[in-house]
């Protein structure tokens, strides 16, 4: 049973953490290397980021599509991400979190990590493919196929995780 004393420190912890960006949830700047892994504090970061929190979720979408064709995955990962919580209990919802997955699912391929690119391609596949083709201008059939093509190519070796890997520009 936990210390009683620790239980006011989780119950405040918890208070607010909804998902939604709040002054007080907002992401610290940290540094990050360009794949998007944190940085010693006070290290330069090799990766500038927009400001999500402070953009429209239209503007996040855009960022996101603009990010990901030109291969910068960790950004397109966070614009979506942002535009997914900003899309929170809208019919929307599922297809930001489905692009976001996708982000990160690239940007776990660039950094090695072939269970999390697989898991997050399928993953984002699954999320994308049931919305309409070209809902916000995104081809989410041809998507999905591309992202489990992905997914099929890493588990087989034929598309081999880590920095040189290279990735078919997406049509966004």
């Amino acid at each position: 049973m936990p210390d009683e004393a620790a239980r006011p420190k989780t119950r405040e912890e918890a208070t607010g953490k909804t998902g939604k960006p709040t002054e007080t949830r907002n992401k610290p700047e940290r540094p990050r290397d360009r794949l998007g892994r944190p940085l010693p504090w006070g290290s330069e970061s090799e990766i500038v980021l927009e400001d999500f929190d402070s953009l429209s979720l239209d503007e996040n979408h855009e960022l996101g599509r603009a990010h990901a064709r030109a291969g910068r995955w960790f950004a397109a990962h966070e614009a979506w991400e942002t535009a997914w919580k900003q899309a929170r209990d809208t019919d929307e919802a599922e297809l930001f979190k489905g692009l976001s997955q996708m982000g990160a699912g690239y940007v776990h391929l660039l950094r090695g990590n072939a269970h999390g690119v697989a898991t997050l391609l399928r993953r984002a596949a699954m999320r994308i493919e049931p919305y309409e083709d070209g809902s916000r201008d995104v081809p989410t059939k041809s998507l999905a196929d591309r992202l489990e093509d992905d997914a099929a190519a890493v588990d087989r070796g034929d598309l081999v995780p880590g920095e040189a890997a290279t990735v078919t520009p997406l049509e966004l």
